[in-house]
Parts: C-alpha cells; sequence; structure tokens
C-alpha cells in the first residue's frame, strides 16, 4: 500500500479499540517470568555452552600475541576465539567498532577473545589464562583537550548537516540589541538497560539462528551477515522480548558476533551475555558534548538570529552527536547557524541514545532561552510564545503537518501552576530548602519509514499478527493488538501478536521514535488485504463491508467474521510505502516539560517534587502506554541532569565508573510524582492512523526543566552537566 495523500475516514477512526487506555497484553508474561529473553531461550537451544569475553586492556594500540594454550586446556573449555582463528570478518552498516580486536585496538575492553566452555563460571575462569600482550601507543581522550582541532563532521545519514546557514548570522546577531553567548557540556551517557548485551547462536549446517536481544531485525540480519561473510538468507534472528534498548540495541554488537563464532568453533549452541563493565566500555554510548549558543533578539524578544555549535567526538568512522537538530527547527528566527564538530576519541563507540540530538541539544538549548528570557527580564514561557512558528524556520514554504507547541505551553501552565512560580531567583524557602519551578519545550522528529505484516484469520475467528517488530518495553504488542482488532471489528483477546523474528514480513523496527506509527501502518495495510479476502470469501464488496463485532455487514446481511474462514484460513499480506508528504511538510511532535525542585539551602542536595509533561503527537494509539514512554523519558531527563555521567580517566583511556554501582541512575525515591497530559491531535499527513511516535519526546528538555527550576530555586546557573551539589554549595544564599 502507498501513502502519498492525507489521510480520510479509514476503520481506524471508530476508535472502539484504538485510542483505549489498555494493559499490556503480554504483561503477564513478564510479571511472571515466563517471557522468555534472550538469554532464556533453553527449549529453542538444548545443550547450550557458554560464552565468556576477554576485553582489551588497554584503550590504544596493538595487539602483539594471544597464547590461548593454557585456556584451551583448561576444564570444560570448548573453544577459544581470536582474531587470529575467527576468520575474515567485516563490519555492519551502521556502528563502525569492530566485534573482535586484532592486531589494532581501538579502545578499551574492545573484544580480543571468546572462551567457550560447558558451564558459565568454566569460561570465565580459563578467560583468565588468555595471556594477551600488548604495545600500547598513544590515544585521545579529552573532547576538551581535541576540541580546537576538531573539523567539521561529514555528513551522515541519521544526522543533521555538518553546518547550516539561513540569512546572514554573524551580522544579525552582532546588530542584535540584546545578545547571549554561553557555552555548555553534557558528559557521556550509558543506556544502562537492565538486561545486559545477550545473544544465543546456533548453526545448522551453513544456516545461523541468533535469538538475541536487538531493536533493528532487518538491520540485524544485514550486518550479522555481512560481518560474517554469508548470505542473509542464512541468518535468521529472534528477539520476541527485550529487556530495555534505549538506541544501544539499534542492532548487532559484540555479543552476537561472538555467539555466532564462538558456535561455529565449538559445533554446538553458544550463550553469551556481556558482563556489566563490558556494557560502558565495550558497546556503544551518548557521546559527550561541548556546545556553544548564541542568541541574538530584538528588545521585545524576537529572536532575529541563533547559531549553536556543538563538539562531540568519536572513534574513525563514527557518527556525531547530533546536538543542533533541534534548533534547528524549534523557534523561529531569520538569520539562522549551526555546526558539528567531530573530534576523534578513542573511547567506545559513541551512537544513538534514546532521543539522539534532540536530548543532549535541548540540555544546551533550552537553559540559553531560559538565560535570554532572565536578560529580557520576560516570562520565559512568553519568550518561547513570541517565537513560535507554524512552518519550518529554514524552509518557511513547508508548514508543520501540526504543531501545538504554544497550546502544550499554556495548558501546562495552567494546570502545573505557573502563575505560582517564583518571580526572582532564591526568594521562595519551604523550611531548609529552596523552591523553584523551571519550563522547556520538546521537540522531537515524527519519522515514519516502510513497515510490513503479515494478517491470518482461523476459522475460531482469531487474528494472528506476524511482524519482525520488536517491543523494548515500549507496548509494541498492545497497539499492534489494537490496530488488527478496530480494522477486523474483533477484540483484543481475539487477537495474537507475533513478533521479533526475521521470518516474518519485515517491519520499520524500534527507534528513531518511528516504531509505533510505522509498525502500526504496515498491520493496517495487511488488515486491508485480509478485509478483501474476507468479503471475497463472502461475496461481499470490501469498500462497503463493515467490520464490528465479530461480524462482517454488507448490503443488509451480517456474517460472522469466523465463518470466511471456515474451510481454510485466510490471510493478508501488505507494506506500507510513503510518497512525499514527509518532504511537503515538517513533521515533529511537541510538548512542555514543567518541573518544582527543591535543593537544600545548606548542602546543595537537589530534590524533585513534581513534573509534568504536556504532549502534541498526533493520534494516541493507547494512553496508558504512551504515557508510560513519556513518564519512562521524564525519568531519564532527571537521571541526566542531575546524575548519570560516565567519568572518563584522561590518562589510562577508559570509563571508570562502568558498573551500575558508580554509575548512578534514578531510582523510585527520586521521582516521586509524575503526570504527562497528551493533547487531542491527530496527523493526517503520517499515515492512515494519523498517529505519531512518542517514545522520545519524554526526554527532550527534561533536564533542561530541571536546571531551570534548580536556577529558579537557588539562583545559581549551572551549565555543565550534571548538575551535582559540588556545582551548586559555593554559591548558594546565604542561610536567613
Amino acid at each position: 500500500m502507498k501513502f502519498d495523500k492525507p489521510a480520510t475516514t479509514s476503520p481506524i477512526d471508530q476508535l472502539k479499540v484504538v485510542g483505549k487506555p489498555l494493559s499490556r497484553v503480554e504483561g503477564l508474561l513478564k510479571v511472571t517470568g515466563t517471557a522468555t529473553y534472550a538469554y532464556e531461550q533453553h527449549a529453542a537451544a538444548p545443550n547450550a555452552a557458554y560464552g565468556y569475553v576477554l576485553g582489551a586492556a588497554i584503550p590504544k594500540g596493538r595487539i602483539d600475541s594471544i597464547d590461548i594454550t593454557r585456556a584451551r586446556a583448561a576444564p570444560g573449555v570448548l573453544a577459544v576465539v581470536t582474531a587470529a582463528n575467527a576468520g575474515q570478518l567485516d563490519k555492519g552498516e551502521f556502528y563502525a567498532a569492530r566485534a573482535l580486536a586484532g592486531p589494532d585496538i581501538e579502545h578499551y575492553h574492545q573484544a580480543v577473545a571468546l572462551v567457550v566452555a560447558e558451564t558459565f563460571e568454566q569460561a570465565r575462569a580459563a578467560a583468565q589464562l588468555v595471556d594477551v600482550r600488548y604495545t600500547r601507543t598513544a590515544g585521545a581522550f579529552d573532547l576538551a583537550a581535541a576540541r580546537d582541532g576538531a573539523p567539521l563532521s561529514k555528513a551522515a545519514k541519521f544526522a543533521p548537516p555538518p553546518e547550516t546557514g539561513i540569512g546572514d548570522f554573524e551580522s544579525a546577531y552582532a546588530q542584535a540589541p540584546i545578545r547571549l553567548d554561553r557555552q555548555y557540556t553534557t558528559p557521556d551517557q550509558a543506556h544502562a538497560m537492565m538486561e545486559p548485551h545477550a545473544s544465543i547462536a546456533a548453526w545448522h549446517g551453513d544456516q545461523l539462528t541468533l535469538w538475541t536481544s536487538i531493536q533493528q531485525i532487518n538491520w540485524g540480519r544485514r550486518d550479522l551477515a555481512k560481518t560474517l561473510g554469508i548470505a542473509a538468507d542464512n541468518v535468521r534472528l529472534v528477539s520476541p522480548y527485550i529487556g530495555g534498548g534505549f538506541g544501544g540495541k539499534g542492532t548487532i554488537l559484540c555479543d552476537a558476533v561472538l555467539a555466532a563464532l564462538g558456535a561455529r568453533a565449538a559445533k554446538r549452541p553458544v550463550k553469551l551475555a556481556l558482563q556489566r563493565p563490558l556494557m560502558f566500555n565495550n558497546v556503544t554510548h551518548r557521546p559527550a558534548t561541548i556546545q556553544r549558543l548564541r542568541i541574538g533578539a530584538t528588545e521585545s524578544g524576537k529572536i532575529v538570529a541563533i547559531g549553536h555549535e556543538s563538539w562531540s567526538g568519536n572513534i574513525a568512522g563514527g557518527r556525531p552527536e547530533a546536538a543542533t537538530a533541534a534548533t534547528r527547527l524549534l523557534y523561529a528566527g531569520a538569520h539562522r547557524m549551526t555546526r558539528l564538530r567531530l573530534a576523534h576519541l578513542d573511547l567506545a563507540e559513541g551512537s544513538a541514545m534514546r532521543a539522539p540530538g534532540e536530548a543532549p541539544g535541548m540540555m544546551a538549548l533550552e537553559i540559553a532561552i531560559d538565560e535570554l528570557a532572565e536578560q529580557l527580564q520576560l516570562d520565559p514561557i512568553e519568550l518561547r510564545i513570541r517565537n513560535d512558528t507554524q512552518v519550518d524556520p529554514e524552509n518557511p514554504k513547508r508548514p508543520f503537518s501540526q504543531r501545538q507547541l504554544v497550546q502544550c505551553l499554556r495548558t501546562g501552565a495552567e494546570r502545573f501552576g505557573w502563575q505560582n512560580r517564583p518571580e526572582r531567583p532564591a526568594s521562595r524557602r519551604d523550611g531548609h530548602w529552596l523552591v523553584g519551578y523551571g519550563v522547556a519545550a520538546a521537540i522531537r522528529g515524527a519519522p515514519i519509514t516502510m513497515s510490513a505484516a503479515r494478517v491470518r484469520l482461523d476459522r475460531r475467528g482469531m487474528v494472528t499478527v506476524e511482524t519482525d517488530m520488536t517491543d523494548i518495553g515500549t507496548g509494541s504488542y498492545t497497539i499492534i493488538a489494537q490496530t488488527a482488532a478496530e480494522m477486523m471489528g474483533v477484540t483484543v483477546g481475539q487477537v495474537v501478536v507475533k513478533l521479533g523474528d526475521s521470518n516474518f514480513p519485515e517491519s520499520s523496527g524500534s527507534g528513531g521514535q518511528w516504531g509505533a506509527a510505522s509498525s502500526t501502518a504496515g498491520v493496517y495495510a495487511a488488515c486491508v488485504k485480509l478485509r478483501e479476502a474476507v468479503a471475497r470469501q463472502l461475496g461481499f464488496k470490501a469498500d462497503d463491508a463493515t467490520f464490528a463485532d465479530g461480524q462482517v455487514r454488507w448490503g443488509g446481511r451480517s456474517v460472522p467474521l469466523a465463518y470466511a474462514a471456515r474451510t481454510r484460513d485466510l490471510v493478508g499480506e501488505d507494506k506500507m510505502e510513503y510518497g512525499e508528504l514527509s518532504k511537503q511538510y515538517a513533521q515533529q511532535t511537541f510538548g512542555a516539560h514543567f518541573v518544582e525542585v527543591a535543593v537544600d539551602a545548606a548542602t546543595g542536595e537537589v530534590r524533585i517534587r513534581r513534573m509534568l509533561a504536556v504532549c502534541a503527537a498526533g493520534r494516541i494509539l493507547n494512553p496508558k502506554t504512551a504515557r508510560s514512554q513519556i513518564i519512562g523519558g521524564m525519568t531519564m531527563g532527571a537521571g541526566a541532569a542531575l546524575m548519570e555521567d560516565m567519568v572518563v580517566d584522561h590518562q589510562r583511556g577508559f570509563f571508570v565508573n562502568h558498573d551500575l554501582a558508580g554509575y548512578e541512575v534514578p531510582v523510585h525515591a527520586d521521582i516521586p510524582h509524575l503526570d504527562a497530559i497528551f493533547l487531542d491531535e491527530v496527523d493526517p499527513t503520517m499515515s492512515p492512523l494519523k498517529a505519531k511516535g512518542v517514545g522520545e519526546l519524554g526526554i527532550s528538555g527534561t533536564a533542561a526543566a530541571i536546571a531551570n527550576a534548580i536556577y529558579n530555586a537557588t539562583g545559581v546557573r549551572v551549565r555543565d552537566y550534571p548538575i551535582t551539589l559540588d556545582k551548586l554549595i559555593d554559591n548558594l544564599p546565604s542561610p536567613v
């Protein structure tokens, strides 16, 4: 099916099932421990051996020699895989780092060997017997030190252009009566998902089956086949349940590659889970940034010039952190400039992490907007409203398909009680606490991609959906079930959803906030085909038939849906493809974040008291799972604002706090009250469902809203994240 014109009325608009706050259809399996994650596929891959990865002990250099003699002779050991015996290995198309080092070492903890043994303990013990001799060479590990020599990044997929310019930014900025010039920094951050990177690999002749934790089945199949040098048709990936991804499991990483190599060497299935330290230094993370914002405005608060420059670092071939993405679209202004510079660093690869680009970029942009409001002596919400635009600021002939940013700000202000915000920083106390309010806008792209599905109706009236879409905890199972139920006129209980298998039709996968809108559109297309098959079988006209309450009605006749499949299953399969609407319209999601904080007047300790997000993101397919996505993003934003920081040892070249003891993330006690509101909105330019994704909108802007609230509470402006008490305590107002 081709979607190339704005949607009109469709069966989805009945909203009997779609749009309802249903609980997750797979929830019982997860809370009872019966959902099978990658490392738990015991029945599918019996008699599996265990793999243990040995990471490089240096951050940069070469392997002089690897002696595996003692390890190979250790009890229970079946195989030891190194670059010397692994055969020719390539890389995938998305990640730049190699899954197995040799002879060159690109970063600390890059895999140098895999030990396969009968038990995990035997594999771990034997790995300590692998004797690796290195020659260490000088490396670059400090973004600040590499900043001045960093060139413009190269054009990269999924990233803004390295440099953009509209009008004459430098002249307009120099002539503006009000000018702001600030630098902000964000640190390296880890995904820190609960489920580790894990895989089980099994070979049957030249056919490889991999049960793995991955977000993009289609990318993973492509990249694993390319890395191993085998045909993609010989690779099957299975990933029905994923314990968190956040972009860190976009495609295959070293666990998948090494499990496949280990299984081939040991001639039996091999299961492998990365130990937690390797999830910080071996696989991908969100890279640190240094950002400079320059904004010129009139005395009435109209932005006339806005410039955003960002520096990040990566290994050779890696992408920049796309921190300028939001600045290009969020506010009006005739004269504009963005630049992305990329330094070479010899740390683990930086890549996509939830809301790549917008999340770290808005950590700077939305503080800068607040600082400008203060300079103008203007309410920060009013400044944002005065600079709203209904067209793409870089291309005024391209309108936003929907843009309710002003409504988000005003609704949030009313619901949050913004009128009670302390007018002067550090002016309100609650006992020994300093109290403040903060706000930030939110924007995140709404891409939509090709996605396919297969839908089957059986004689019991059950509808089975098959697509290789994944569910990373986002609710994919549920919204896909709701889509099929609405289209076929049945209850969600009559729909079975099967996901995460490359034998199923290729979907969009989970990532980039495109999963919900794309995958449900593919299911819609398949259901249209199934409706046509049902109508033909019953002698009805498909375009006029009504599917509702388990019945098919046409021309005064009503027949049970199951009757159409009484002699054989009926199948519909199709994919949703797209025309030029995304070029004609700027398709984005918008929101506003509001935060109240309390800061201890003596110690500088920060406590978030409440948070509110108001979101405009197309039709909300399931308010319950969408709310879960938003508050999850807000929680990640709180972590980014207050605690998350992978600390780099600039001499030894690695992330020091590489476990969940040293890398702090928010817990329940840190997040006392969150609320999320969705504005009524449909976007007919997106798909027949008129929906968008919401997964990454919740984090975009949240950290800045917290930073702005802390300033309002204390009068201390911190521009270097995370905002820890040591950055506050020396500048707190004197006790009363």
